[in-house]
């Protein structure tokens, strides 16, 4: 069996067994002054806040009835700029409006879709702990175009996928609603539009209880969409994109929110323009969230980057539940990082490149020793030295075969900074392949992005970690897990999705 099934196999043996990870002591780093990471008091706050699952609910079955909107204008592989505005009725009809757009801002439409269709919730998944599988049947699906360019632009890629839609009778005209799905009529000519729904087939609804504020806030995620466009129609979700809001119990302020609940596919939303941070990558960046990642991956990340000589920390702390309580194992790796250049792909983006020279394993369950300490001699860390709570160095192996780990690794990067409404400081990180490759070759370089980060502290001193077991001395009274964070994009991918890759 492959390292990879091993870990499947063992994470799912740890949870059928009843071990317990929530009773291991949790990483808590101390102050950088005497050569430790240090949780700033804001970024302290943010682990809190994570770990504080009493907040966060998730509704099973999920009760879908409503108005579900994004928050701002998303990119999705491609890259793809879009805004989706999804209408759930009651008897399991559904109605979806998917906009276009030609920038990261969603200011310039290219084109809408509407889509309508029935929706059927079945059982909880077995893959993805925590959500909930659904079937999704269309009935029809419209296209309307908001520019010459683009009209022409799919038209020519529908007249060779699909040559019997175009007809003298049924000209190509901005404004029109075109018809280019129905069931009825059993017509497709989808494959122009690289269209899917695939999104539906995997759902979790949460409900966050926002005590300061005295609200309420509900958030609708759907399944991810995988980073290769050809894949997109087999591919079916283990993981999620981007969260809609409830129309009426949705986050403050959401300037975004109001235009997309009432734009339809003849008026896409215009959002506002999002100020745009330049990329002073410095400082310290949170996790908002218990992150959701393809191949049954949950995790927050801690990172601090030293932008006076372009050094970089950080930890990945993966869970084996949905919201971010019971841990499996954590990563540290540290390295450098180039100068940024701005992305001629991605609008809006910066290319990076990234190293990563060390890294460090902790393994948070008796099942991660237990996998780690049966691995061949020389390829992970001593043999046999694994034990629950106590960080081991896989630098000396060049890395961790059993996790997929190579050292030293390059990962071709793509970041972006802005600031919300809420004048936050957010930064953007490259989506990791799908297929659980990693991005080390330019052509790799991601198109599109992770769940934002949060900077909880300002730019930090020169790099000067010195790691030893005492960081690990420390646990939570409440017995959940830290919201630390990790390296860059290798480690997701690396220790995460390579698990459950195919043979």
């Amino acid at each position: 069996m492959r390292p990879s099934r091993w870990w499947a196999l063992a994470s799912l043996l740890a949870f059928a067994s009843g071990s317990k990870p929530w009773d291991v002591p949790v990483p808590q780093p101390r102050a950088h002054s005497t050569g430790k990471l240090h949780w700033e008091p804001p970024c302290q706050y943010q682990r809190r806040h994570l770990q504080d699952g009493a907040r966060i609910t998730a509704l099973l079955p999920p009760r879908l009835e409503g108005h579900w909107v994004s928050t701002g204008c998303e990119v999705r592989p491609g890259p793809e700029f879009l805004t989706r505005s999804y209408i759930f009725y009651p008897h399991r009809l559904f109605k979806a409006h998917q906009f276009y757009y030609t920038d990261p801002y969603c200011r310039e439409p290219s084109y809408s879709l509407v889509i309508k269709g029935k929706l059927h919730l079945r059982q909880a998944s077995w893959i993805t702990r925590g959500a909930t599988e659904a079937e999704h049947h269309l009935q029809k699906v419209g296209v309307v175009f908001h520019s010459e360019r683009a009209m022409k632009e799919i038209a020519a890629q529908m007249n060779r996928s699909c040559p019997e839609f175009t007809l003298p009778t049924r000209p190509w005209t901005p404004g029109t609603v075109h018809e280019v799905f129905s069931a009825k009529a059993e017509r497709d000519c989808t494959a122009a539009l690289s269209f899917t729904m695939h999104e539906l087939s995997l759902v979790r609804l949460e409900k966050q209880y926002l005590q300061q504020e005295g609200r309420v806030l509900e958030e609708l995620f759907l399944g991810d969409i995988h980073t290769e466009r050809p894949e997109r129609m087999r591919y079916r979700p283990t993981g999620y994109q981007r969260p809609l809001q409830s129309a009426t119990h949705h986050v403050h302020p959401c300037p975004a929110c109001g235009l997309i609940y009432q734009a339809d596919e003849h008026h896409p939303p215009i959002l506002p323009l999002v100020p745009e941070l330049p990329m002073h990558l410095s400082g310290k960046w949170v996790s908002s969230r218990c992150e959701v990642r393809p191949a049954v991956l949950f995790l927050t990340r801690y990172f601090t980057f030293y932008g006076n000589n372009r050094t970089w920390e950080g930890y990945y702390y993966h869970y084996s539940d949905a919201l971010c309580k019971q841990p499996t194992f954590t990563i540290y790796a540290s390295g450098h990082y180039s100068k940024g250049v701005p992305s001629s792909k991605v609008k809006g983006g910066t290319e990076l490149e990234f190293k990563v020279m060390q890294a460090k394993v902790t393994p948070m369950d008796r099942a991660t020793a237990a996998m780690l300490n049966s691995s061949e001699p020389g390829t992970c860390g001593e043999r046999g030295s694994w034990a629950v709570g106590a960080e081991r160095d896989i630098t000396p192996t060049r890395g961790c075969t059993a996790l997929g780990i190579r050292l030293p690794h390059a990962e071709y990067e793509l970041f972006k900074m802005e600031q919300d409404a809420r004048d936050r400081a957010l930064l953007f990180i490259g989506e990791r392949p799908t297929d659980g490759s990693s991005p080390d070759t330019p052509a790799k370089r991601p198109t599109s992005y992770q769940a934002p980060l949060v900077q909880c502290a300002g730019a930090p001193g020169v790099f000067s970690r010195r790691t030893n077991q005492n960081h690990l001395a420390g646990s939570d009274n409440s017995g959940s897990t830290a919201s630390k964070s990790s390296p860059l994009a290798l480690l997701l991918l690396v220790a995460g999705l390579h698990f459950l890759r195919q043979n």
